[in-house]
């Protein structure tokens, strides 16, 4: 395919977000920027929830991975359905109750100041390098097969992606993005379907058997790993993907500012609900593509099915769609990838600029409370963050560029195993326990939990047979839960040991 009938897609795709962007924030306050005025449709809400939870990642790393890890990946999105349901009625009743703007203000409520931010400053972690590495790999993409044409470098790519999101969020902001992620989610997976179709039609195997029925007599498609020693073992995975889910969208402030614009608990539980299901049959269907493209290339391109190409990282299994898309479908599939990768391009950074901002705004500098600043100062430095955390994107693009060696899927859940850990504990302790610790000590045991469990993972266990996979944030979660529990008796000790001094 053509690098200028590609430019034509990405271009015409883009006017359409600008367009719903400058029509969504013609009128935006600064409510309709955070909140959207709490007037958000749940079902368009859903719709562009499945664009952030799968973004590019999803649309290029999942289909691909069938080649080396079967269909395990199903057993992670077992739990992520498990994941919605805890969200669904544990966590949304909490926040709607409070009226969060954002999620992390409960930790403000239930333990002060200096957890909030905590909180906060580990989501803006979390966030920023997930949807580097989101973005990272549709950059890729787009440098392989268009701008490299045009001899433009990697950092000039993302830039360029980067400063065309910057133009129809920074006004609008959640207003706007309930409409274009909705928009991005029903592109990403109209693509998928057109790609699907036509490599099917393409492929004999397939037509001669049936599509259902290649998927299920395939060597590929097991579901279950039953090999406890493992990282893929099923259990590990459908734990993991529980935890992965709660942590990575209910206690994520980027998945949950749409889902608390909702004009109520009940619609937002019913969005949850949807986006459930319906990540689960896209991630069957992403699955099955893996299946139906490794069937295309034994005729097509069998050489890119060799194992031994992927012992020293010489091909990457996230190039084998955009290869199969753009080089060999012809121009109706190859159209359909650029719109679909467009949508997963634009949907792994729009939402993360407006959250991130609102983060750092809400949470971490305390702008909204302000009392002496006025609210075209406040709006200048919301805007001023907004522009910072595009670069501050930009730049971790870059890292990834430059160290990134496995399947991004795996690079962004391994990533979040670590940073979601202090998440995870700070809220189980304010929801499960009475406990309350103060101080900075909770940010000295959020640093050190993560960093003593990548050098178990990294060093110690290396010694050992048992791998540990998903199910790593687990158990960051839990020392991080136990190391706040322990802060909390002491200083209750202490407490009640100065009293007895004092009387």
């Amino acid at each position: 395919m053509s690098p200028l009938l590609i430019f034509i897609g990405l271009a015409s795709y883009f006017f359409v977000l600008l367009a719903i962007g400058y029509f969504t924030g013609r009128n935006a306050t600064e409510d309709g920027y955070f909140l959207g005025n709490k007037q958000s449709i749940w079902w368009l809400v859903a719709i562009g929830m499945l664009s952030d939870s799968m973004s590019g990642v999803s649309f290029i790393s999942v289909p691909g991975n069938v080649l080396k890890n079967n269909f395990y990946y199903l057993q992670v999105v077992i739990g992520y359905v498990i994941g919605y349901l805890v969200i669904a009625y544990i966590l949304l009743p909490l926040y709607y109750k409070q009226n969060l703007t954002s999620i992390y203000s409960y930790l403000n409520n239930r333990f002060g100041g200096i957890h909030q931010k905590t909180g906060a400053l580990f989501f803006v972690l979390s966030r920023l390098t997930g949807s580097a590495g989101r973005l990272f790999l549709t950059a890729v993409i787009l440098q392989k097969f268009l701008f490299s044409q045009w001899n433009v470098p990697f950092a000039v790519t993302v830039a360029i992606i980067i400063i065309l999101i910057l133009t129809y969020t920074i006004k609008g902001g959640i207003k706007t993005l309930v409409f274009t992620d909705a928009l991005q989610s029903l592109f990403l997976v109209g693509g998928l379907l057109v790609c699907i179709i036509i490599m099917v039609v393409q492929t004999p195997s397939v037509v001669h058997q049936g599509a259902v029925s290649v998927v299920l007599e395939s060597d590929y498609s097991a579901i279950f790993n039953f090999d406890f020693w493992s990282k893929s073992f099923f259990l590990k995975h459908i734990i993991g993907g529980a935890f992965l889910c709660i942590a990575m969208t209910g206690l994520d402030q980027n998945m949950m500012q749409k889902n608390l614009s909702c004009k109520s608990l009940n619609e937002a539980q019913k969005n949850m609900l949807t986006t459930a299901a319906v990540v689960l049959f896209v991630n069957l269907l992403f699955l099955s593509l893996g299946i139906f493209m490794i069937e295309f290339l034994k005729n097509a391109d069998p050489k890119l099915l060799d194992p031994s190409q992927y012992a020293d990282h010489k091909v990457l299994t996230d190039m084998f769609f955009p290869h199969i898309a753009l080089n060999l479908l012809g121009p109706v599939a190859g159209m359909a990838f650029v719109l679909g990768l467009s949508a997963a391009t634009f949907s792994s950074a729009d939402s993360v600029l407006t959250t991130l901002t609102t983060s750092m705004y809400i949470d971490v500098l305390g702008l909204e409370s302000r009392a002496d600043l006025s609210v075209e100062q406040k709006h200048k430095r919301r805007v001023i963050l907004h522009i910072a955390f595009s670069v501050l994107l930009l730049l971790t693009i870059l890292v990834f560029y430059q160290f990134a060696k496995t399947t991004v899927i795996n690079l962004i859940l391994d990533i979040a195993t670590y940073t979601y850990g202090p998440l995870l504990g700070l809220f189980a302790l304010g929801i499960f326990t009475k406990s309350q610790p103060k101080g900075w000590g909770i940010l000295v045991i959020s640093l050190l939990v993560p960093s003593v469990c990548y050098y178990l993972v990294n060093y110690q266990m290396n010694a050992m047979k048992y791998q540990i996979g998903y199910e790593l944030l687990l158990i960051n979660g839990a020392f991080s839960f136990l190391g706040y529990w322990i802060l909390g008796i002491f200083q209750s000790k202490s407490t009640i040991e100065n009293q007895s001094i004092a009387n």
